[in-house]
């Protein structure tokens, strides 16, 4: 089994990227990628637990690109951590993600709900701090009964303390990922909130500058929504991954190379990925 889309406590996640490791090696998953959030910081680590388990383990990372429907992610596989370009970029990402944090902090303050910003920093763990973590320090304080309510009721678009961030141009994210010796995915298509010939559109318009693969196999996906992803790899020459997008705790439904009970990324698909791959 291979799962290719993880996060641990470098991001949004509630496990070490030794955790992860341990974990994937317990339920027999031979090869794992860990893709935290807009950084490379937990890929040494995880790099050196999977040579010392005997798990496969491929650096990535998943950066927040900018679209403006929906959600749209990319996923790197394979590129260099210590690319100087590669981190410049993600610091980047990660500053306009810091002061969109502050924001949410002061909105959440003048709704009545105020956190200490010390609590939220050890829900994180880690230097890239998001709206789980708050969320987190929310339920915490009770404010809130758990994370999902906290999303629905403050944190999701369009909630009273949302706050919108920069984000990265697709394009420019895939020439990083692609510069940095890496391979671009699309991460779950499903989130862009297009669909028919306008996410053929997308994906074609990605696809010509330079992506090489597509997310079909993903938790939330349906087996019509795979059938049409598949058809768009097929369309674009594009290799079909998947993982969970497990976060430990915070997806408790989730398990790793299974999701949900029906994911089944092919053997193949680490290969094939990896074959795309341009040297270092």
């Amino acid at each position: 089994m291979l799962d290719l889309h993880l996060h641990s406590t470098f991001s949004d996640g509630t496990c070490t990227p030794e955790e992860l490791v341990q974990k994937a090696r317990e339920l027999g998953v031979y090869g794992i990628a860990l893709t935290d959030h807009d950084t490379t910081q937990g890929l040494h680590r995880f790099m050196s637990a999977g040579t010392e388990s005997g798990v496969i383990t491929v650096a990535g990372v998943e950066i927040s690109a900018d679209f403006p429907k929906g959600t749209m992610h990319l996923l790197g596989y394979g590129m260099n951590p210590d690319d100087a370009q590669l981190n410049e970029g993600l610091a980047w990402i990660c500053e306009g993600r810091n002061e969109r944090n502050r924001e949410i902090h002061a909105q959440l303050e003048h709704l009545g709900m105020p956190i200490p910003w010390e609590d939220v920093l050890a829900c994180a763990g880690g230097d890239v701090i998001g709206r789980p973590h708050i969320a987190q320090t929310l339920v915490q304080h009770g404010y809130v009964r758990d994370t999902r309510e906290a999303f629905k009721k403050l944190l999701a678009r369009g909630r009273p303390a949302y706050v919108e961030r920069r984000r990265m141009n697709p394009y420019d994210g895939i020439q990083l990922i692609t510069k940095a010796g890496g391979v671009p995915v699309l991460a779950h298509p499903s989130t862009l909130g297009v669909g028919g010939l306008d996410l053929r559109e997308v994906v074609g318009d990605l696809a010509q500058a330079g992506l090489q693969g597509i997310e079909v196999y993903y938790p939330e996906h349906t087996q019509d929504m795979r059938k049409r992803f598949r058809k768009l790899a097929e369309a674009f020459d594009l290799v079909e991954t998947g993982g969970s997008d497990y976060h430990g705790s915070l997806t408790p439904d989730l398990v790793i190379g299974r999701g949900f009970g029906n994911l089944q990324v092919e053997d193949v698909t680490l290969e094939r990925l990896l074959k795309r791959r341009k040297s270092l």
